[in-house]
């Protein structure tokens, strides 16, 4: 994926962030730079925890443990950006909505992609 792809997926990972912050309690986002950071640093825990782990456990994964996954690492990324305030009630709303916005707009890890971790991906077309 080309530089101009990561950036196109941060800036609507950013804008799905902002609408999560708008529609979820207990989950506010500061504004655009706040969402977008935001972005990054769930990327990046997201791709810390599926190096550790594997690729069942990540947040980006399906089921259960993606999503309890997905919001410890919504609710850890509030200590690391500014502007962020998630309590683990809204980090869970959160990780609910953000799954099913994921459903219709899926936002594959942009990490992941970089590193050539979907090339044995299966298609489904």
């Amino acid at each position: 994926m080309s530089f101009l792809g990561h950036v196109v997926r941060f800036v609507v990972s950013a804008i799905v962030l902002m609408i999560v912050g708008y529609l979820v309690p207990n989950f506010s986002v500061g504004g655009f730079w706040s969402a977008l950071m935001l972005a990054l640093v769930i990327a990046v825990l997201g791709w810390i925890i599926e190096g550790i782990f594997g690729k069942r456990v990540t947040p980006f994964g399906r089921g259960i443990v993606g999503f309890i996954a997905s919001a410890v690492v919504i609710w850890v990324a509030q200590f690391i950006v500014g502007g962020v305030a998630v309590t683990w009630l809204g980090a869970i709303l959160a990780a609910i909505v953000i799954g099913i916005v994921d459903l219709f707009i899926p936002v594959a890890n942009p990490f992941r992609a970089a590193t050539g971790g979907d090339r044995n991906r299966v298609r489904r077309d």
